[in-house]
């Protein structure tokens, strides 16, 4: 994941490979037709994204993968902009949907600068095209080198509607132009409404 300034700075998310997962298990079985854990929703566009806990409320844009495998973010001209995976699953469906953020760019904190604030228990809503609010509750986050990121976690088949947000993490390489880490903050679908 990486993005770029015109003078080619990079401040970026990294080099995370987005693998081509199959929902098998290790007998070789067919796990998607099996029941979803909780409430799911259709299938709908994510149109913004709120974390009251550390301020964001955040147009959301769709973003694929770049030539190399790794997942594109925004551009850094709009560093309060959050990317979705559109290759995925959209947030409120079953699977993993996979949203990432900047850190920062050459002005300072951008959209997700906070993200490592977020604990077990805090609420993430995603307004939809649909008119619903997905609501998601934080189960996890981890700090990961990003040569070490974990794909089938972030990734990989889950029963629930799981939610990952990504930004950057740990110290910055100058030589690269790039973090380090990658901080995941993983969670789960548990409410659902109408948007106001």
């Amino acid at each position: 994941m990486a993005g770029s300034s015109g003078a080619g700075y990079l401040v970026a998310l990294g080099l995370v490979a987005v693998a081509a997962l199959h929902m098998h298990d290790a007998a070789g079985r067919d796990r998607s037709a099996d029941a979803p854990e909780g409430r799911v929703l259709p299938a709908a566009e994510p149109l913004r994204v709120e974390i009251p806990r550390i301020g964001v409320r955040a147009p959301v844009r769709g973003v694929g993968r770049n030539h190399d495998g790794t997942l594109q973010v925004p551009p850094l001209s709009r560093p309060q902009e959050v990317g979705w995976y559109r290759h995925g699953p959209p947030p409120g469906s079953r699977g993993a949907a996979v949203l990432v953020g900047h850190y920062d760019d050459l002005r300072g904190p951008a959209v997700f600068h906070r993200l490592g604030e977020l604990r077990r228990g805090d609420v993430v809503r995603v307004v939809r095209r649909d008119g619903r609010v997905a609501v998601f509750t934080v189960d996890a986050s981890e700090q990961v080198a990003k040569s070490a990121f974990p794909t089938h976690r972030v990734y990989g088949p889950v029963r629930h509607a799981g939610l990952r947000l990504i930004t950057c993490g740990g110290t910055f390489d100058r030589a690269r132009r790039s973090y380090r880490d990658n901080l995941i903050v993983y969670a789960r679908l548990t409410d659902a409404r109408p948007a106001a």
